[in-house]
């Protein structure tokens, strides 16, 4: 059995920017014609999938061209990368996925954000993305829910214990909904306060002083799971 510990980009790897969602809008723009204007509320923690389809809903445009715009987005985030776009790894992220590495547990992806978009990310966060197992990562481009991503995850790593590391109560909530434990980070746009009313083992300030009591966590989860399946 193997332990994946299953890592959210945005707001738990990579600082969010208030500019974080223009590549959203354009690559609608570029496939309707009609750049948005109508925000949707609320978008933190929604899959890639589900956002753009809310974006394309409250905005009346055309929800049947959502697999062209998640196409076109690809396009757009190549061309980002390619033109040497930089982002901002969150305090402690490396030194966490490499504690985590050196414990024999696998640092694998569960993001909103489609494969192609998680790798330029990382890159232009200054991470190897071959420090992470694609192929035990989950990406929620195709997903209409992050419950739906859980699920799936779950789903796919039965024989295996699993952690959740998110930024966000509505990755509690879809780790809660697929019995997967969660750890929450206060790096994203919700405070540690915010993060202490969702189930999380533990609710870190950042991935750097709170790292020891991570791995603690991880590691009680990870024996808690053994005794159960000792009991059965």
């Amino acid at each position: 059995m193997s332990t994946y510990i299953l890592w959210d980009i945005d707001g738990t790897l990579i600082y969010n920017t208030p500019t974080a969602g223009a590549l959203y809008l354009e690559a609608i723009e570029h496939v309707t014609g009609t750049r948005p204007t109508v925000p949707v509320p609320d978008p933190h923690g929604m899959t890639e999938g589900q956002l753009l389809a809310a974006i394309l809903e409250v905005n009346e445009l055309d929800a049947g061209r959502l697999g062209d715009v998640l196409y076109q987005l690809d396009e757009l985030s190549r061309e980002q990368h390619e033109r040497g776009w930089a982002r901002d790894a969150c305090l402690g992220a490396a030194d966490a996925i490499a504690a985590i590495a050196s414990r024999g547990w696998t640092n694998a992806l569960l993001t909103g954000n489609g494969p192609n978009r998680a790798r330029y990310k990382l890159l232009a966060a200054g991470y190897d993305p071959e420090d992470f197992d694609w192929e035990h990562s989950y990406f929620g481009h195709q997903s209409p829910t992050r419950h739906h991503l859980t699920a799936g995850a779950r789903s796919a790593l039965s024989d295996h214990d699993a952690v959740i590391i998110g930024d966000t109560p509505n990755d509690g909530l879809a780790a809660d909904s697929a019995g997967i434990p969660f750890i929450a980070v206060a790096t994203g746009i919700y405070s540690a306060d915010q993060l202490r009313a969702t189930s999380a083992l533990v609710v870190a300030d950042d991935l750097s002083s709170g790292l020891g009591s991570i791995l603690e966590a991880i590691s009680a989860s990870i024996n808690d799971s053994t005794e159960e399946s000792g009991n059965l």
